[in-house]
């Protein structure tokens, strides 16, 4: 469950990074990336 609502998180970081501003991708999907990977790793 965690790991779909991430996912969810970095591809709308990467579409509004895509069409918006590419701040957005370190704003909100590289936290998300970041969260995602430490789920994998403690899991």
């Amino acid at each position: 469950m965690k790991l779909f609502f991430l996912g969810c998180v970095v591809v709308a970081g990467v579409y509004g990074a895509a069409t918006v501003g590419r701040k957005i991708l370190f704003v909100q999907a590289l936290p998300a990336a970041i969260a995602m990977a430490l789920v994998l790793a403690t899991s």
